[in-house]
């Protein structure tokens, strides 16, 4: 399923040099499910995806909406390890 123009940005957002932290974690969670990525609900704010075999637990921001740069970092390595790229 090709991406929308949207998720398209937020991957490119993911992927920029320097590590941004000003993108919001909905936008980043809309990406994973347009991708196809399994996830479910844990503990807290933790979250479990999975995509393409590779499994990951993530911690939604808060009570900010922006996730910080190591977290973006985190979505950028777990992307490229499951095979996707801006």
């Amino acid at each position: 399923m090709p991406l929308s123009s949207k998720h398209k940005k937020t991957l490119k957002a993911i992927f920029d040099d320097p590590v941004r932290s000003d993108i919001a974690w909905s936008k980043i969670e809309s990406l994973l499910i347009a991708l196809d990525a399994e996830i479910s609900e844990g503990r807290g704010s933790r979250i479990r995806v999975g995509l393409n075999g590779i499994r990951m637990v993530f911690h939604r921001p808060h009570p900010k909406k922006e996730t910080d740069k190591g977290a973006v970092k985190s979505v950028q390595r777990f992307l490229k390890t499951a095979g996707v790229q801006p």
